[in-house]
């Protein structure tokens, strides 16, 4: 039975002020399970005044569906101005660690309401048994390194649902496993449209790109000794993390890409940041090597 929170008369934890410091485990974290809300606002604000308790009302009423974060953005401007907040309210919706929808300024209730319950949906009813299953077994050939049986079953899931996006990634994985980067992409190329933007797809796409970058990657020791020599050659540096993160080493690459950031985080239009996102988005959110590139990189833009 969900515990009561008697000042807000809504479950604990699912309407909470959070910050810029615990907003990776508040949003992104939380996100992983549930969709999460968050509401950038301000005390001088006079329509977030009215927008908030309408928003509570609604997430209370999805149940636990969702989960409601409120940003103080006077208190805490960091994530607001990383997600380019230029008026208030703004009002952003989170879901396995990304931002997928939003809205800007007062909503009337009905509309609040209609955008609650679309955010909740994407928790969506629990798929059928019997493809989640099959998806669990080609996951677990796919870990042992039977990746052919692996994309066999993942193809099989996909003729009893086309557009099962769980089975279009992992049949992507496979393909990438088998070395076969050309498949692995035509496969994700044909993935249906309606699908086109799930965080698995989007993850699959970041792989992808890293394999073929791991297809030309330049000889670790060469390009260490390059950047010891001279700690301020970029291109050697970032060479350096694409090699590393070929070499299965992607904690290292992590470091030297955020090293690069703050030693120039413009260099060549950004391109240090860049790449940590496309690793982020390989892996899975909840990675602890995601949590805290995210949380250094964090720290570097906001410092």
């Amino acid at each position: 039975m969900l515990e009561l929170d008697a000042t807000q008369n809504a479950p604990a934890d699912l309407i909470k002020d959070s910050t810029d410091a615990q907003f990776p485990k508040d949003v992104i974290e939380a996100s992983q399970t549930v969709p999460v809300i968050v509401d950038f606002w301000a005390q001088w604000c006079g329509p977030c005044k009215t927008l908030g308790p309408a928003i509570e009302a609604a997430v209370t009423k999805a149940g636990g569906r969702v989960k409601l974060v409120k940003i103080d953005v006077d208190a805490n401007p960091g994530y607001a101005a990383q997600l380019q907040v230029q008026s208030l309210p703004t009002v952003y919706a989170f879901f396995q660690g990304r931002p997928i929808d939003g809205f800007q300024g007062m909503l009337p209730p009905s509309e609040i309401d209609a955008f609650i319950e679309k955010i909740a949906a994407l928790a969506g009813a629990p798929e059928d048994e019997g493809l989640t299953a099959a998806i669990e077994a080609a996951d677990q050939m796919l870990d042992e390194g039977a990746a052919a049986d692996a994309a066999e079953t993942f193809a099989a899931v996909l003729q009893e649902d086309p557009a099962n996006a769980a089975a279009y990634a992992g049949l992507v994985r496979s393909y990438l496993a088998l070395d076969d980067v050309d498949q692995a992409e035509a496969i994700l190329n044909g993935a249906p449209a309606e699908i086109s933007t799930d965080p698995l797809l989007e993850a699959a796409h970041a792989q992808i790109t890293l394999a073929r970058e791991a297809a030309n990657a330049g000889p670790v020791t060469d390009l260490q000794a390059a950047v010891e020599t001279n700690p301020d050659d970029h291109q050697a540096r970032f060479d350096l993390a694409i090699a590393l993160h070929a070499n299965g080493q992607a904690e290292e690459a992590v470091a030297e890409l955020l090293e690069l950031f703050r030693r120039d985080r413009e260099w060549n239009d950004g391109a240090a940041k860049a790449q940590l996102f496309t690793i982020f988005d390989a892996r899975e959110a909840k990675d602890p090597i995601v949590l805290n590139g995210r949380r250094k990189l964090s720290s570097l833009i906001f410092a």
